[in-house]
């Protein structure tokens, strides 16, 4: 507990133009450092949580909280699963779906695409699909019209449009007179989506599960079945307690499971990150050791004086750990001030910057989102904050102790 003296001769010290002007620059340096450190923590890292944010929205609005599928990749008894796993208080809705891959032709371009087969009427249930259509709606894919979606780059790379034709082609093949002949069918492109992910929109293609279920010869089976839980981060606990319900016949999967080595990477990348960001916090908050011990040197009268009218090592001790502990809060606040601000709007500064730079920082064809967006926690906040200040007292405790070590007669000795 500081008492008044102490603390009135603290913030004397730290206010009072010294003799050395070096000691006040050093320490103007240091409070700028850690300044500029945790705002550099709360920037990187709010932008990371962002990052994080958005990657799972688009992930799961383009996949699935959970899955339900037979150990052969094919649920041939989807509807009677389909009610069952419906009866879960933690399930909200349930959709079939298909998914295998194939080839798409238009004239002499060629790609190749992951087929979903869906049922319209069913799938804006449990993913986002319906919200991102750029032209063209879900509903206009009918069973026995042959019709199907594209993800927007897919698209562009095929060179069509919504109305036009293009051949599918799958890996199965029809046994004719004249030989083994690959199974192909004209489909015609009744809308495009935009996810926001380049892999989904350059690789995706949507039908039917009726005209999926023809094509890839499935019968009446169908890949899976997709959920949606009422808590997606407890989306572990509950695809256990589905998959009891169901048996041992099912796989139930979750979507950290099916994803799991993206969000982990994430995550690491997220603890690393704020170790080093936190370095250089360490080093702005350890320059006040440089600070205080030049202090102490030029301050020894004064603390010989102290000392003979009868302040106490551990008096001293404290006068120089406020010191350097209001360094430590101005440039701490001072941080917090301007890594705020910059976070809740970082997506505004960096298209300014681009505009001016005639640039683009994250084009659609390397990352995954192409617009910076912050997520900002005051959780985390005042985690950077404390963690800052922290070490700030922390470099305070040699010099302060150096302080409370001198003694009054060599102090004096030569003043």
């Amino acid at each position: 507990m500081f008492r008044p003296k102490e603390l009135y001769i603290g913030l004397r010290y730290t206010r009072a133009k010294r003799r050395n002007g070096f000691v006040s620059f050093i320490a103007m340096i240091s409070m700028l450092g850690i300044a500029l450190g945790v705002a550099a923590l709360i920037v990187v890292l709010s932008v990371m949580n962002g990052f994080g944010k958005e990657l799972r929205e688009r992930t799961l609005g383009m996949t699935a909280h959970a899955t339900v599928t037979g150990h052969d990749g094919q649920l041939a008894n989807w509807q009677a699963i389909k009610i069952q796993v419906d009866k879960h208080a933690r399930v909200l809705d349930s959709a079939p779906y298909s998914q295998n891959e194939a080839m798409l032709t238009n004239s002499n371009r060629v790609s190749g695409a992951i087929i979903r087969g869906v049922i319209p009427e069913q799938e804006p249930d449990v993913s986002d699909i319906d919200q991102k259509m750029v032209s063209g709606r879900l509903s206009d894919l009918h069973p026995g019209a042959f019709g199907i979606i594209l993800g927007r780059e897919l698209a562009n790379a095929l060179g069509v449009y919504e109305g036009e034709k293009i051949t599918l082609i799958t890996p199965q093949a029809n046994v004719t007179p004249v030989g083994v002949l690959p199974r192909l069918r004209r489909f015609t492109i009744v809308g495009v989506f935009e996810a926001g992910m380049y892999q989904f929109d350059r690789s995706m293609a949507i039908m039917h599960v009726e005209d999926a279920q023809k094509m890839f010869s499935l019968g009446e089976s169908v890949s899976g079945l997709r959920l949606k839980l009422d808590d997606m981060f407890k989306a572990q606990y509950i695809t256990r307690d589905i998959e009891n319900m169901v048996g041992e016949d099912y796989w139930v999967k979750d979507w950290t499971h099916m994803h799991s080595n993206l969000f982990k990477a994430l995550k690491t990348e997220k603890v690393v990150m704020f170790i080093i960001l936190l370095l250089i916090v360490a080093v702005a908050a350890f320059n006040i050791i440089s600070t205080l011990v030049m202090t102490v040197n030029d301050k020894q009268s004064d603390i010989a004086i102290l000392r003979t009218i009868g302040m106490t090592p551990g008096s001293l001790m404290v006068i120089f750990i406020i010191q350097g502990m209001v360094i430590g809060l101005v440039g701490t606040l001072l941080g917090v001030g301007i890594g705020v601000p910059v976070a809740l709007n970082v997506n505004e500064i960096v298209t300014t910057i681009e505009g001016f730079f005639n640039t683009k920082f994250l084009p659609a064809d390397v990352y995954y989102i192409t617009e910076l967006s912050s997520d900002l926690k005051v959780s985390e906040v005042l985690t950077y904050a404390i963690s800052a200040f922290s070490l700030s007292v922390l470099a305070t405790i040699y010099p302060a102790w150096r302080a409370s070590r001198i003694q009054p007669a060599d102090a004096l000795r030569y003043d």
